[in-house]
């Protein structure tokens, strides 16, 4: 890899927010934020007017990388499916930066890029390769080999929300995904009189509210995120079982709900792995957090300076 002059700035773009990272040239991290998506804006030209922000802020910029949720066609620099962000696919996002900017963004998973990020900055740090499981609007995963992200023969490996975790076919993000987590609360949150949740309409409970009770000891609300923990367990186990890795990293946003969701997943995953692999094996939770992917996109620009 050639010597790497200037900063390197990573964008993540969610369903909801634009999330931006800039490391130095040594790797360390100089800035995070994270802006909400204007409504009836297009996404591109919100995403060119941050990065452009970005580069006159922290010049010199000496590269650049994108991280979306979805299926990213590497070949193409599009996306090729996202059930989250269906306009993405529509849109030459790195096409439009380049325009803005000048530099050739790389394009990424926001699994991988995460992935990449919690490796080298975060809770992967020391390891030799890890799967790493983003918890959030979507359910994604990623696994890194030998400190390189492996993507499979069409570069879409690691589709962990994918997984069936029963005999009917649900699959894990059908349940463990945030939308699926407020849906499923929603439905039952009356059958429990004593919930605190009860105190607010069906439309005002979200993911923070959630949280928020169950950090106040509701315990339907703790019910609700163990048994998401649960669901990710069992998808997890079989990650373990399968391929016996050194470290497992779990981030997103539904992690902020801490313990009440990892201890449930190191609890299923302990009752349905092969116990030699789970014992070899150390979950944790991602330490980057929000900024994660944007991190990874960052580090992974200088790559596209070799």
């Amino acid at each position: 890899m050639s010597e790497i002059v200037g900063n390197r700035i990573g964008i993540e773009v969610s369903r909801t927010a634009i999330t931006s990272a800039v490391i130095d040239a040594a790797g360390s991290i100089i800035d995070t934020r994270s802006v909400t998506i204007a409504e009836g804006i297009n996404v591109a030209e919100q995403l060119a007017a941050k990065a452009t922000a970005l580069q006159k802020e922290f010049a010199p910029v000496a590269s650049l990388g994108l991280a979306v949720p979805g299926l990213v066609d590497r070949s193409t620099g599009r996306v090729a499916f996202s059930a989250n962000v269906p306009a993405h696919s529509e849109t030459d996002l790195i096409s439009e930066l380049k325009r803005a900017t000048g530099l050739d963004a790389i394009f990424e998973n926001d699994a991988n890029a995460a992935a990449y990020g919690e490796y080298h900055l975060g809770a992967g740090r020391g390891s030799n390769n890890i799967f790493y499981a983003t918890l959030g609007d979507g359910v994604g995963g990623a696994l890194i080999f030998g400190g390189e992200i492996w993507r499979g023969i069409s570069g879409f490996a690691g589709e962990f929300g994918y997984l069936t975790i029963n005999s009917e076919g649900t699959r894990l993000e059908d349940v463990a995904s945030s939308a699926n987590i407020i849906r499923r609360t929603r439905s039952r949150f009356v059958q429990d009189s004593t919930s605190s949740l009860n105190k607010l309409s069906e439309e005002e409970i979200g993911l923070p509210e959630i949280i928020r009770a169950a950090s106040n000891e509701d315990d339907f609300a703790q019910l609700m995120l163990e048994r998401t923990g649960t669901y990710v367990g069992t998808g997890i186990a079989s990650v373990i079982n399968l391929l016996n890795v050194e470290r497992i990293v779990i981030g997103g946003e539904i992690m902020e709900a801490k313990h009440l969701v990892l201890d449930a997943i190191v609890a299923r995953a302990r009752e349905l792995s092969f116990h030699p692999a789970f014992d070899s094996t150390t979950i944790v939770e991602g330490e980057l957090g929000r900024a994660a992917a944007a991190l990874g996109a960052a580090l992974l620009s200088s790559n596209s300076t070799d």
